[in-house]
């Protein structure tokens, strides 16, 4: 879809496509993989046939007021919305620092007749570049598959290698025609892998290899006495406390060092000492008298008063 907004027609961007991605072929063997989305945008970009747009005889849409941009801000505006590629990457794409990237896309904004940006119609252009990505025929679809393939293959492209800007212009080394369609099949198997993880059953280890869980218990052998020991002094020395164990004073105020830290406290006015509070003499009560003595003692005081 950039092809096409770029070229302003659909076949001229499809073109334009299957030549970039048969010239790819050759740059992507002498680039590092991460380098490859913003190498394959710079190779589409400089293909002839998007050097200029055709223009449209009613523009109908916000996508065929794209002619009246010129092609590096159209450019620069396509990288956002078709592409989906930030403000970094799209410098890198069209090798410019991002400041003079972010000029190109201010220059490209949609505005109003006196100068101000119009949000309404970024936001309509944005809707229409995605809607036409969204729907594009199945037939086209399939014709850019096969073109594809075919640069894949090695096949004849339709357009000449081209090489990037911001890079220097290099004779491409000869590969063998095995390399790639390699390459590609250990990415899909890197695929798989990855995707296997989060296979139900514990992917790899827990479903294919046979272990239920994915995780073998095995019981460790029973463990050998030690070879020496410490002796009884030896250990005292070794021992953490050794130097409260070596004074025994101190390690009887250790044990008393809340009661100790309770006195100097109070001593120290941090706290007020409660009064002691008497103890009440227990009232013992006078025991029963004897059967029988009631009569004796009056018998005794009769004689006494006698």
């Amino acid at each position: 879809m950039l092809a096409e907004l770029q070229a302003g027609d659909a076949a001229a961007g499809d073109a334009a496509l299957a030549a970039a991605m048969g010239a790819f072929r050759a740059i992507a063997a002498d680039a590092a993989l991460s380098d490859w989305p913003s190498r394959f945008w710079s190779l589409l970009l400089t293909q002839p046939g998007l050097a200029h747009r055709t223009p449209v005889a009613i523009a109908v849409e916000a996508t065929d007021r794209l002619a009246e941009l010129g092609s590096g801000p159209r450019a620069a505006l396509l990288l956002r919305l078709a592409a989906g590629l930030s403000e970094g990457e799209a410098a890198a794409v069209l090798g410019v620092a991002p400041a003079t990237y972010r000029l190109a896309l201010q220059r490209a904004l949609p505005r109003h007749a006196d100068g101000r940006a119009d949000p309404q119609a970024w936001q309509q252009l944005r809707e229409q570049v995605h809607r036409r990505i969204k729907t594009l025929p199945p037939e086209r679809l399939q014709r850019l598959a096969q073109a594809r393939e075919l640069a894949l293959s090695g096949g004849p492209a339709s357009a000449a290698p081209v090489s990037a800007p911001g890079h220097a212009n290099r004779a491409p080394r000869s590969r063998p025609r095995w390399l790639m369609p390699l390459l590609w099949t250990l990415l899909a198997l890197c695929v798989l892998a990855f995707a296997a993880t989060f296979w139900p059953g514990g992917g790899l280890t827990g479903g294919w290899l046979g272990a239920p869980d994915g995780v073998q218990v095995s019981a460790l052998p029973q463990g050998a006495a030690p070879a020496e020991r410490y002796g009884r002094e030896a250990g005292l020395i070794a021992h953490r406390d050794f130097a409260l164990l070596a004074d025994p004073e101190a390690e009887a105020a250790a044990i008393d060092v809340d009661f100790r830290s309770w006195l100097a406290a109070r001593d120290a006015g941090t706290i007020t000492a409660v009064a002691a509070v008497p103890l009440e003499t227990p009232v013992v009560p006078d025991a029963p008298a004897a059967p029988g003595s009631e009569t004796q003692s009056s018998e005794t005081d009769t004689s006494e008063g006698e």
